[in-house]
């Protein structure tokens, strides 16, 4: 098989979900009718993601010296991902404060990234080696788009895939998009960076083109329960989202859909296959609640695409 690694950089989040009918007005106050404390964090849910769809993976970040940061650290144990972590003394681990409505599954986070907060170039720099040796390299922006921006230019130096998830949306500068082999946001942050509003395929097409001419290579943006669109200069193709059941929690689809879509890649796997196999995720990650904990294994994606007919239509 050759280098199956995949690196991701990203932040550690202590998950607070808090379930209920709807989301409080300022000033209110709900009774809700559930919580948990589970593990979040983008680019952790994406490790874990791709640990279990059957890759070797290492996650870059920081976190505190502190109870959540053992959560951490025994997540990663568990999962056997390879932590290139540092334990900040003074600051926190990150953490996230989750709504998530009962009936439909939709949920609102705000998101306090803590010590991943400090990570900086110097940083990414002290842990090229480990970019470097890796098939696919990961990042999104819930760290500085700074240290975001130097992994993908180690990765990209050294041949490695580049995958840039830009969630939650930000600004970003014009040239990190050339270091991009595919980006990979939702219709909102997709809209948020094109400027143009992303309902459709068609507009999904066209906020693609964006991200085309500002040099990345390939957009691949999730419409959620519509499906995904490829789109390339080469090629581009509508994929439809993947049934596995009744929809109970969204909070981790997009990051089952990103870590899922590296592993495959680390697969060699060809990239419209790889982008299916990580439609199949998402669509089994959102019929089970918690982020992390709703990462499917290898052997359930692959179940579900051998009893879903192939869902890429390509553009006439």
């Amino acid at each position: 098989m050759g280098n199956n690694r995949v690196a991701v950089l990203g932040i550690f989040a202590a998950d607070l979900v808090f379930r209920a009918s709807r989301q409080p007005a300022i000033g209110e106050t709900l009774i809700g009718s559930n919580y948990t404390i589970g593990t979040g964090g983008k680019g952790s849910n994406q490790a874990i993601a791709a640990a279990r769809a059957g890759t070797i993976v290492s996650f870059i970040s920081k976190i505190g010296r502190d109870d959540f940061g053992d959560m951490a650290l025994a997540s990663w144990k568990r999962e056997g991902i390879n932590p290139r972590v540092l334990q900040s003394e003074d600051q926190p681990t990150g953490a996230a404060c989750i709504f998530v409505n009962e009936k439909n599954g939709e949920n609102a986070i705000i998101v306090v990234p803590g010590a991943a907060a400090t990570v900086d170039e110097a940083f990414i720099d002290a842990c090229g080696e480990i970019i470097a040796a890796s098939r696919v390299f990961v990042t999104q922006l819930e760290q500085p788009v700074a240290a975001a921006k130097r992994g993908l230019e180690i990765a990209r130096k050294a041949g490695v895939i580049t995958v840039l998830n830009p969630a939650p949306a930000a600004p970003l500068p014009d040239d990190i998009y050339a270091l991009c082999d595919y980006i990979i946001p939702n219709e909102n942050e997709a809209a948020s960076l094109a400027g143009v509003k992303v309902a459709t395929a068609d507009d999904a097409r066209k906020a693609g083109d964006f991200f085309l001419k500002k040099g990345a290579r390939a957009a691949l943006i999730t419409l959620g329960e519509k499906g995904a669109i490829f789109h390339s200069r080469d090629r581009s193709a509508f994929l439809a989202a993947f049934y596995a059941g009744r929809a109970v929690d969204t909070v981790g689809a997009g990051d089952a859909f990103v870590g899922a879509f590296a592993a495959a890649l680390a697969r060699e796997m060809e990239p419209l296959e790889a982008a299916r196999s990580a439609s199949a995720a998402a669509g089994i990650s959102v019929t089970r609640p918690g982020a992390a904990a709703s990462m499917p294994a290898r052997d359930e994606i692959d179940r579900l695409l051998a009893q879903t007919p192939s869902s890429l239509h390509h553009r006439p």
